[in-house]
């Protein structure tokens, strides 16, 4: 039975959801003893007191958020495996638990560009690794569809002072952006800066500025006004794998050396941006249409009844400002609402597809693979071991 430490955040969500991974790995594995540790201890006892408390307990293992600095070499030379989560930079000593990052920053600028924006910018911290290669794949992306990003980097006040709440060079570069504008932050608690600091200067979200966060803490996102949308990982997977990568590194040795990387899953949306921001009020209006009715076996021609225009124009119109021709977007968009359903529910394949509209469930399952490259079961069988 291994006495594994946990060194981590437990009021945050993300860490929540990777104790969950690494608990269900241990069940199906251990079972294990897990010691939570609060992260004080990390600032008052540092990695001596940290060593000195496993060594006393007689722990296998240690995974947690631990500072990049050479004291980690103490833990490595005791012979205790450690797995760190990147919560500043990455360690080349150790795993770590970390991110494909840039692949998020780029599905949050893919969302935007969906959206029909040409305004972008980034909030967040250049000196955070999870932070910084966000904003450089959101940039990479945009970059492609010939757009610039606005960067505003946040820098820590004192923690007595709640400077969002306050006139701020926040607020003056907030006020400064082209509008409308889609604003990514590097992850929900920096989302609701920008929400509550939009309020307070009177600017409207999401007409003026749409914006998404990363991570998907539910109780951050519905605390936003107005809600918040956000990025979902899948971090529970990723808890998981590191359950694995543990158990492979107590067995072996710490030679059982890789990183874990935590995928983002897809964008979920709440009122920070909902919106379509173009001026051509027909393309508006059939944005606003296609979302609408996915959920309904939707076809191209229902989407040209709802504007004034010819099939070819708004063929035209369409793909000049979404970059995508109507029924790829609609394609994409079913795929995305589709997978929705399966990490969201407990509904099989077929009864997914009745439910939004779509008779030939086998043809669903089809388009599903050549976007996600295997099939939704296995999909769901990836994502959320507990529902394969």
């Amino acid at each position: 039975m291994y006495k594994i430490i946990l060194l981590l955040d437990f009021a945050e969500a993300y860490s929540k959801s990777l104790m969950k991974g690494i608990n269900t790995y241990s069940k199906e594995h251990g079972p294990w003893i897990f010691c939570r540790m609060p992260l004080f201890h990390r600032e008052t006892v540092g990695m001596d007191g940290i060593l000195k408390w496993a060594l006393e307990w007689g722990a296998d293992g240690i995974i947690g958020q631990l500072y990049n600095d050479q004291d980690i070499q103490k833990i490595v030379d005791a012979g205790i495996p450690v797995i760190a989560q990147d919560f500043k930079e990455r360690f080349t000593e150790i795993p770590n638990i970390t991110g494909a990052y840039r692949s998020t920053g780029a599905l949050g600028a893919e969302y935007f560009l969906k959206k029909g924006f040409t305004n972008f910018a980034f909030y967040g911290f250049g000196d955070i690794v999870w932070s910084r290669e966000r904003a450089e794949g959101f940039e990479d992306r945009l970059a492609q569809s010939g757009h610039e990003v606005h960067y505003f980097e946040h820098k820590k006040a004192r923690s007595t002072e709640l400077w969002y709440y306050k006139p701020s060079s926040l607020s003056r570069w907030l006020k400064s952006l082209p509008k409308p504008i889609g604003l990514m932050t590097c992850d929900d608690n920096q989302g609701q800066h920008i929400t509550e600091a939009c309020r307070h200067v009177g600017i409207r979200i999401p007409e003026e500025v749409a914006v998404l966060g990363v991570d998907n803490d539910e109780m951050i996102c519905d605390l936003s006004d107005p809600p918040l949308s956000s990025i979902a990982l899948d971090t529970e997977q990723g808890g998981y794998e590191a359950g694995r990568l543990m158990d492979q590194m107590i067995q072996q040795g710490t030679q059982a050396f890789y990183d874990i990387v935590v995928a983002p899953l897809q964008v979920i949306t709440r009122h920070s941006t909902d919106i379509y921001a173009t001026h051509d009020h027909h393309i508006a209006s059939s944005l606003k249409y296609i979302h609408q009715n996915i959920e309904k076996n939707l076809h191209v021609d229902e989407v040209v009844k709802q504007v004034p225009l010819s099939r070819r124009a708004l063929e035209k119109r369409f793909l000049e400002i979404t970059g995508f021709p109507i029924y790829k977007y609609i394609f994409n968009l079913r795929i995305e609402k589709f997978t929705q359903k399966l990490l969201d529910t407990d509904m099989s394949v077929f009864e997914i597809a009745m439910d939004m509209g779509l008779t030939d469930s086998k043809n669903i399952a089809r388009q599903f693979r050549q976007v996600k490259g295997c099939s939704p079961s296995e999909f769901r069988r990836k994502y959320i071991p507990a529902k394969g």
